[in-house]
Formats: C-alpha cells, sequence, structure tokens
C-alpha cells in the first residue's frame, strides 16, 4: 500500500529496523551513509536497495533535509554499488519511489539497482 510521504518518519518501518539490526537482510554493502541488500521480492536478475542512514521517508524530505555531505555520501554509496555489481560495463536501471502516485511502500527513502538483463520501456502500463 503506497504511503503518504509529508507524513512523519516512522521509526518502526521494515528499513529502519534493518538498520538497527533487528531484522535480517542479504547485505551488498555498508559504509557510514548507506547500506545496500537485496530486495527480497526481485523484479530483475539484480534487484538492490539502497538506503541512507537517516531517517529520511522520501526523496523529497531526503533532499530537502539531509546534509550535503549526506546527500554526497549516499549519491556515492549508490554509484559504489553499482561497480561492485559489475554493473557499470553492461548497464543497470536506478529506480525511486516517491508517494502514492510513485507507489512508495516503505516510508524511508530506498533507491533501487536493477540489472543483470537488458531493460526496454521507462514505463509498464
Amino acid at each position: 500500500m503506497p504511503i503518504d510521504p509529508r507524513e512523519p518518519y516512522d521509526a518502526n518501518n521494515i528499513f529502519a529496523k534493518i538498520l538497527r539490526g533487528e531484522l535480517p537482510c542479504s547485505k551488498v554493502y555498508e559504509d557510514e551513509h548507506a547500506l545496500a541488500f537485496n530486495d527480497i521480492r526481485p523484479q530483475a536478475p539484480i534487484h538492490v536497495l539502497v538506503i541512507p542512514k537517516g531517517a529520511y521517508v522520501s526523496w523529497d524530505d531526503f533532499t530537502a533535509k539531509a546534509s550535503d555531505a549526506e546527500i554526497a555520501g549516499f549519491m556515492r554509496s549508490v554509484g559504489a554499488v553499482t561497480r561492485q555489481l559489475e554493473l557499470d560495463g553492461p548497464g543497470y536501471r536506478l529506480m525511486i519511489n516517491m508517494g502514492g502516485h510513485g507507489h512508495q511502500e516503505v516510508p524511508h527513502l530506498h533507491v533501487h539497482i536493477f540489472g543483470g538483463r537488458q531493460f526496454f520501456q521507462m514505463i509498464a502500463d
């Protein structure tokens, strides 16, 4: 069910619990700014989620409230994950869902990294 990104951060969301070590994940990468792990419902041969370590509901929340260092560090982390997965050669797709129309389901910013196959359509109806 899509979330309202204008709501306050919910510290009990599934990604917050993963960050606190209360729930397991299949970790791919971690640094001071981000944690990356395999999606439990992959939509491609490679489907990794990258989440910031800060409490941000959405892309809009993150870009409005995060420090410049957090934003730059997070973006560099996403790039580091794609290179670690060796997707920089064949290519990949990044996606951020935002709010109801974007069908954001978890109230914690997350970037989807899709790889391992050719992608064609930008948006499927």
